[in-house]
């Protein structure tokens, strides 16, 4: 049985809708039904349960974005960093494998070499780095935290996408905001992600960090000709001058934009499809919000 932690989140709920599908039996958590971030509650939860493995799909999020994190920061250190170190902590002492849903955005740019960030590479874009948002600074503690795990699964998800519209929704925000700043990322398709991070358990490929995006890179002008290619052809897009345009006028901290190298995935055999292909998949078969 599978316990899934933060099952009604956008990712968690992707979790949740690839157990059901797969019949597998599992039980979602959240904070309403167990606060899971109380070390007591999540011990018993796990003795109850008798649970084969653990899925931490829980973490704080800034709503509507990042820049929502620099004014809560107390909720954020402790969904980010402080409760997956609990988490270890408990399921290392209940003989627990876990995985442990993580972010790519603790790195910005490339790498020296122009190649994309391993799993080897500290974070570029961290409290250790002095450059970053509260949110990339918290989600690298987390890592910091897992360092040394010998049964945890570290997969890192990177500004998530799918066919349905959700404010979530990459390709939904794109869609929404009045300008965009232009800049090369490596991102995941939401279904694409939360099946290899289960197939991940699934093949009982070693554990440890995992990037968990789509083959290859792409700029967000790039995504919008594909939404005018397969979407919306009238879409006109506007665009800040500059990242400093960016952030005088429209942010209030610093944004990760990074490509990552997924090699190590793929060497286990799990498939990511190329980025460009999963975009042009989601638009073609778009599923707007429902309305009321």
């Amino acid at each position: 049985m599978i316990l899934l932690l933060g099952h009604t989140g956008y990712v968690g709920s992707a979790f949740a809708r690839l157990l059901e599908r797969g019949g597998h039996a599992y039980r979602g958590v959240s904070r309403r039904d167990v606060d899971y971030t109380d070390r007591a509650a999540l011990t018993r939860l796990i003795a109850e349960t008798r649970p084969t493995f653990l899925i931490n799909a829980a973490g704080y999020i800034g709503k509507p974005n990042v820049d929502a994190c620099e004014l809560h920061k107390a909720e954020c250190l402790a969904g980010n960093a402080v409760l997956p170190g609990m988490i270890r902590e408990v399921c290392e002492a209940a003989g627990l494998p876990w995985g442990h849903v993580s972010s790519g955005c603790i790195y910005t740019g490339r790498r020296a070499d122009g190649g994309g960030f391993t799993e080897t590479d500290p974070p570029n874009f961290s409290f250790r780095t002095d450059n970053c948002s509260f949110y990339s600074g918290c989600k690298a503690l987390g890592e910091e935290c897992l360092q040394g795990s010998e049964s945890t699964y570290l997969w890192r998800l990177r500004i998530p996408f799918n066919h349905e519209d959700s404010p979530r929704n990459y390709l939904s925000k794109l869609l929404r905001y009045q300008r965009l700043l232009d800049a090369e990322n490596s991102i995941s398709h939401l279904e694409e992600f939360v099946a290899a991070c289960f197939e991940c358990w699934q093949r009982r490929v070693p554990y440890g960090i995992y990037n968990v995006t789509n083959t290859g890179s792409v700029t967000t002008k790039q995504v919008t000709e594909l939404i005018k290619k397969h979407l919306e052809p009238a879409k006109q897009f506007e665009f800040f001058e500059s990242e400093a345009t960016f952030m005088q006028t429209a942010a209030k901290t610093p944004r990760s934009n990074c490509v990552m190298d997924n090699s190590k995935l793929l060497a286990t055999g799990i498939n990511m499809s190329p980025v460009e292909d999963a975009i042009a998949a989601s638009l073609k078969n778009w599923k707007k919000e429902a309305v009321g």
